[in-house]
């Protein structure tokens, strides 16, 4: 088990930037333990139960802030849950687990270098599409393949609707967060419930875990739901969870 003394931090800040933008940070977690060769099965259940406790501190501090939109959130919710529950039964052949891992890592990184919201229109108001709720027949479909991947991988899922909602002007950034939170927390609960003997699959450093992330992922969601959300490590990040892509793709 790589040193306490600098995994803590890292696990830290990953949560603190998720945090801001609403994310539990799982592809982050899980890029970290790729690049430390942490064992194969103890990934997805100890990214999901990091996932859960940052989603939660943030789902809470959105909803405080007034930003959470339940009409939005609902359908995407309902249909992933059992998804979610249905991919984290199923245990891929530990290539086809790199492979998608691997890719979904390189989805997050390319999605961190993006901005959180589409540049202003120069048009007039007039010309400018406010954000409006998804049809039931796009977020019911959507949402639930986004579980089946969340379970699979052991991820909340986050990662893809913050960036679908607000480039198909369905939400605005924060409001994006906001649904984000609740959706990562509800989908991280039904892909590790869907797991076996997940108790025994936790490494010995996974109370530390929680502290650190816990603490980054309110200080994160705290600034989030009140501030312009911090950029400044979002470069860094990303070569992490390339880094760990390859590694994992390439092998």
């Amino acid at each position: 088990m790589p040193e306490l003394v600098w995994l803590l931090p890292a696990f830290l800040l990953v949560a603190a930037l998720y945090g801001s933008v609403g994310h539990g940070g799982a592809s982050g977690y899980l890029a970290l333990m790729a690049l430390l060769s942490f064992a194969p099965e103890t990934l997805r259940p100890t990214a999901l139960t990091l996932n859960i406790a940052v989603s939660a501190l943030a789902t809470v501090l959105f909803f405080r802030a007034g930003h959470f939109r339940a009409a939005l959130f609902w359908p995407f919710a309902a249909a992933s849950i059992p998804c979610a529950w249905l991919g984290g039964r199923l245990d891929l052949p530990p290539a086809a687990f790199k492979l998608l891992l691997g890719f979904t890592l390189a989805f997050a990184a390319l999605r961190l270098l993006l901005p959180d919201r589409p540049r202003s229109e120069p048009a007039t108001t007039t010309t400018a599409r406010p954000p409006h709720p998804p049809p039931l027949s796009a977020s019911l479909p959507l949402g639930a393949l986004l579980g089946l991947l969340s379970g699979l991988v052991g991820v909340g899922g986050g990662i893809f609707l913050t960036p679908l909602l607000i480039l198909a002007r369905w939400a605005d950034a924060r409001s994006a967060a906001a649904v984000s939170a609740p959706f990562i927390l509800v989908n991280s609960a039904a892909g590790l419930a869907g797991q076996a003997r997940v108790l025994e699959r936790l490494p010995a450093a996974w109370p530390c875990l929680v502290v650190a992330v816990l603490l980054g992922g309110f200080a994160g969601a705290w600034w989030g739901s009140r501030h312009a959300t911090p950029a400044a490590l979002r470069p860094a990040l990303s070569l992490v969870l390339v880094v760990a892509s390859l590694k994992l793709i390439v092998g």
